[in-house]
């Protein structure tokens, strides 16, 4: 037996793994199962290459849990280790370079994300275990199987001991402090998060299944009867679909992957993209289009990020731009930096890379798609809006190319893209400053009378709804010149889309300094603006309108994204009279009592057409008319 100090100046190397390398001590066994798994392929790249010319067998990885023992082991039939091996690879290189680790990353964001990045990986085995073994036999023809221990100081000791099987078995004897980890649907949910797409089968434990009788047994109805077996519990499926190339695949093995990967999600997604890159970054991976709610949040952490097959990380916003992580499915790429802090990731040159080839896919993606099939593009539409209408707010290369598949929808029902939309309407939206005025509503049935006097013109009304849409037309409104979107309540149609004839007031100035207070009574003078304007007869004798300004600052801040700078905004209506409406020029000729009754009644029919009559006032408005009825 020897025994030796592992090489190490820095006598508090163990303390500083156990509380620094990994905030989230679950990780050790992601570490040690990719190692047993790295040695494993090692092993089949040297069969490969003639250099092993044994028998290679089944090649997998196994986790052996002992309650009892408080052990918990992780066994590969790999490559093994002969003593001068350990002493290169564990006793020497590994503490070198945790003490580069040390001092360059201490305290750096990011840390915990290593994977076995100076030769760390085995060591995390110390965060949870108060003994560690190493035993092991290395593939070479007439090895010595040998047994490294430590107790997590930088003591050691090597012995010969017999081992008839190829491979390496880590040995993990488990402290008081992580008995968590000797419970087996603990280690189960761990090895599915991590491990559940590694490249060599990996096994825990057994599992039950039901197969046919193999006696061939019936039950009472004469059905051969089914019992149960134990099998061993594979946890993992080495061949994922991103590992295989599209040509191999067909639709219905993207659509189980999809359920593979997302069990508990009943929509299948809308479209996929297969991502397969080899320079100049490598970069695998399957990207799906879900069919994306209301509220984005919900949306977030389901791209899972791998390295080689190993799970990394859900969290891919330094990856890729911020509409993509809608997106759901998988990013596989060893190009990625994981040993660094989150501010260097989205300033290294792979990642920006990686970034601008998954937007660049995604936008090539979602034109052909457009190009191909329109009509099947416009039925999928609802759900691609949102995403569409983000991606273009957060990425300008994005918006370049999404403008020319970005679709809107009139009350009609039919789908145009923003340049045959500014199109149409040119001629007659245009107003007086030569400015193509587009027209839309949020909800046509709310503001029902708004669209059917639009109509009457002639114009075409846009359905603009969605969290998005204020920041959106914004961003139209900024992308193409001379175009303003308003929304149809938002003023008089005159004064929407402003032609060079105006129309005369059949009221004076003087008639209206004598109604312009009979009005402001019946409202809060605070929250409402009272206007007179001139339009046609056939208009109502009063509307109530938003400025289109203002309303858009206000839907913008509630979504975080505007008015900030401003301050909250405050509700500010405008009560627009008809100067030449005759039941306006009638209010001159009445009696004081009537004039004040018929104001009110005018005042409360326009706020009940905007859904503003409500509570106490609505229900006197009600009392009034059936007593008038009466």
């Amino acid at each position: 037996m020897k025994t030796g100090q592992i090489h190490v100046q820095t006598e508090n190397i163990f303390p500083i793994i156990k509380k620094f390398l990994y905030s989230d001590h679950e990780i050790f066994l992601r570490e040690l199962v990719s190692n047993a798994v790295d040695a494993t392929q090692k092993l089949n790249v040297l069969a490969k290459n003639g250099e092993f010319k044994d028998k290679l067998g089944d090649l997998k990885v196994e986790i052996l849990l002992d309650k009892d023992a408080k052990t918990l082991t992780i066994r590969d039939n790999g490559i093994g280790m002969s003593a001068e091996e350990i002493d290169k690879y564990i006793n020497q290189i590994a503490f070198s370079g945790a003490e580069e680790f040390v001092e360059k990353y201490k305290g750096k964001e990011g840390a915990e994300q290593i994977i076995g990045h100076f030769g760390l990986g085995f060591y995390s085995a110390f965060m949870v275990a108060e003994k560690v073994q190493i035993r092991t036999l290395s593939r070479i023809k007439g090895s010595q199987a040998v047994q490294w221990e430590s107790n997590g100081s930088p003591q050691f000791t090597l012995e010969d001991i017999d081992k008839s099987s190829r491979g390496t078995d880590i040995v993990l004897y488990i402290n008081e402090e992580s008995v968590e980890f000797l419970d087996k649907q603990r280690i189960q949910g761990i090895l599915d998060k991590y491990c559940k797409f590694l490249p060599i089968p990996v096994f825990f434990g057994d599992k039950t299944e039901y197969i046919d009788s193999p006696e061939g047994e019936k039950d009472d109805k004469g059905n051969i009867k089914r019992v149960a077996v134990e099998v061993p519990n594979q946890i993992n499926n080495p061949s994922p679909a991103w590992t295989k190339a599209p040509i191999d695949l067909k639709q219905e093995d993207y659509d189980a992957f999809y359920r593979e990967l997302y069990p508990m999600t009943f929509e299948q997604p809308l479209f996929h993209i297969h991502l397969n890159v080899d320079y100049p970054f490598n970069l695998t991976g399957i990207l799906y289009f879900p069919k994306i709610k209301e509220n984005v949040e919900v949306q977030r952490n389901k791209i899972n990020l791998f390295c080689n097959q190993v799970f990394i990380t859900d969290s891919v916003a330094e990856i890729v731009p911020e509409f993509l992580t809608l997106l759901h499915g998988v990013i596989d790429s060893p190009d990625i930096p994981l040993n660094v802090s989150r501010s260097y990731l989205q300033s290294d040159g792979n990642v920006k890379k990686i970034s601008a080839h998954i937007t660049k896919k995604v936008a090539d993606k979602l034109a052909e798609m457009y190009k191909k099939d329109r009509s099947d593009f416009e039925a999928k539409w609802p759900d691609l809006q949102i995403f569409v209408q983000y991606g273009m707010l957060s990425e300008d290369k994005f918006a370049e190319k999404a403008k020319d598949f970005s679709l809107f929808k009139n009350t009609d029902q039919q789908f145009y893209t923003i340049q045959e939309f500014i199109d149409k309407v040119k001629p007659l939206q245009t107003d007086k400053n030569d400015k193509t005025i587009l027209l839309y509503t949020h909800d046509k049935e709310e503001q029902y009378a708004f669209v059917k006097k639009a109509k009457e013109r002639g114009y075409e009304v846009l359905e603009l709804e969605g969290p998005l849409a204020p920041h959106w037309i914004s961003k139209l409104e900024q992308s193409f010149e001379n175009i303003s979107f308003a929304r149809v309540d938002a003023d008089s149609m005159d004064k929407l889309i402003q032609k060079t004839e105006e129309i005369p007031s059949k009221l004076s100035k003087d008639d209206e300094q004598k109604l312009k207070p009979l009005f402001e009574e019946q409202v809060n003078k605070e929250k409402f603006t009272v206007q007179f304007e001139s339009m046609s007869e056939k208009e109502a004798p009063i509307i109530i309108t938003q400025p289109e300004f203002i309303r858009r600052m206000m839907e913008q801040q509630k979504l975080g994204g505007g008015g900030g700078f401003y301050g909250a905004f405050p509700e500010m209506l405008n009560i627009t009279v008809n100067a030449n409406h005759p039941a306006i020029s009638k209010l001159l000729t009445l009696k004081k009592k009537e004039k004040v009754q018929s104001a009110k009644q005018l005042v409360d029919l326009a706020m009940l057409a905007q859904g503003l009559l409500k509570g106490e006032a609505l229900d006197a408005f009600i009392s009034r008319n059936i007593e008038h009825i009466a």
